[in-house]
Formats: C-alpha cells, structure tokens, sequence
C-alpha cells in the first residue's frame, strides 16, 4: 500500500513541486500553482460536492418535518427521506466523494512540502526532471514554509470562516411560528460549525509546516471564490445528483 501510494501520488506531487521550482524558485509561487493545478483536475468533483451541500441545507426544514412526524416509525421515515431527496432531485452522497478523494492528495502534499522543502527523497526525482540540490523554504522573504506559521494558519482559519458561512441557513422569520423553530434549530448548528471549523483549521495548521498551511488557505479559498460564482451563476436550477441542470 505504501509503495502503491509513493508511486501513484506521492512521487508525481514530489516532482511537479521540485519541477515547478527549478522554473519558478519561490516555494511559496510553487505551491499557488499546484493548488490551481489540483483545483482544475478536481473542479467537476468539487462543483458536484458543493451544488449537492446547499441542496442538502436547503432540504433541512423538510427533513426535520419528517423526523418530528415519523419518529416513532424509523423505516417509513427513511422511506420518506429517500422520497424527498428523488422529488428534488437531490443526491445525498454527492458532496462525500470529492472529500474522500481530497485526503489521500492531502496526505501526499503533507510529505511532499516536509521532504521538499527541507531537501529530502531527491533520490526519488524522474530522470528528465533537475536536481536543484537546494531548495529555499523563504517566500516572498516572509515566511518560512519549513515552520509553522501562526500568520497562515489564521489565514487558513479566516478562509474556512468564510466558506462554511456561504453554506450556512438563515433563521426562520418570527411570524413562521411553530413551522420555523426546525429551521432555526439548524441555523443554530450551522452557526456553531460556522466557529468551530475555522478554530480547529487554526490549531492543525499549527501543528503542520507553513507550507502545507499555505495550501490550506489557498485551497479553500478558491473553493470558497468557487462556491461563490456557482450560487450567483445557478440561483434558478434543479439538482440532479449533486449536479447542477439549467431550467
């Protein structure tokens, strides 16, 4: 498993990144252009995961409807909740696989900005690609991706912060009564994901190299600039799986 892991993602990540650099010698560059490499390859599985989120968010005042009127009766509110997703067109799963298959690229970034930047496995470099012997871990002359970086990891958190508000529901209006107290007992989960997630982004991305907070921040940053263009673009769509499908 691990050598099927060095050679399918590791090794390929490990000399676009030193590739990159004997072109480009700011780590920092290097690592903005394979987050937007990653993004382009991923961009149908993200747009996929991100429609199929805001479907799921918006199905939950029905969905809690449902459990309040089947909750002693587990199998027909499953039935139920199955309908509801087939009348909207919803595909509940959409948003998992994107996520799954994020991880393992993650975990391989990992190793690659703590090997590369501190000049490690070079022996694992294709022929055709340049052996710098050295890489500098400074960007721009400010940070030292080797390190963790409080500045990049607060910028990762900043960028969460701002993703997950994208997704979060509204509280329902005063005069939806007994109707809206579902709806905001969501509101009030989403808000507190709404701090949670970027406070636990802070403190992983102190425990990891600059290098791998930089990605982070700018990762979730252009998924949040793409979530952003997807909910301006579509506002009138039915989803088909996660998909978005013009009217």
């Amino acid at each position: 498993m691990k050598e099927f892991f060095t050679t399918i993602l590791y090794q390929p990540i490990f000399n676009l990144f030193v590739g990159l650099y004997d072109i480009i010698p700011d780590v920092g560059i290097v690592i903005l252009v394979i987050t937007i490499l990653i993004k382009l390859v991923l961009y149908p599985l993200t747009k996929k995961s991100i429609v199929a989120q805001k479907s799921l968010s918006e199905l939950q005042p029905k969905m809690e409807e449902l459990k309040k009127k089947y909750k002693d009766d587990q199998q027909q509110m499953a039935q139920e909740t199955m309908k509801l997703y087939k009348e909207h067109k919803v595909n509940p799963f959409g948003s998992c696989l994107p996520l799954l298959i994020q991880i393992p690229i993650f975990l391989a970034l990992f190793y690659v900005f703590r090997d590369g930047l501190s000049g490690n496995e070079l022996r694992l470099l294709y022929p055709f690609v340049p052996n710098p012997g050295e890489i500098n871990p400074v960007t721009l002359g400010l940070f030292n991706l080797r390190e963790a970086s409080p500045v990049l990891a607060v910028l990762a958190g900043a960028a969460q912060f701002w993703q997950t508000k994208m997704m979060m529901r509204k509280p329902a209006p005063k005069v939806a009564g007994e109707a809206g107290k579902d709806e905001n007992m969501m509101a009030m989960m989403n808000k507190q994901m709404l701090y949670i997630m970027p406070v636990m982004t802070v403190i992983i991305g102190l425990q990891f190299p600059g290098g791998l907070a930089l990605y982070w921040f700018l990762s979730t940053l252009l998924t949040a600039l793409q979530q952003l263009v997807l909910f301006k673009k579509k506002p009138e769509s039915d989803i088909i799986e996660g998909e978005v499908v013009s009217k």
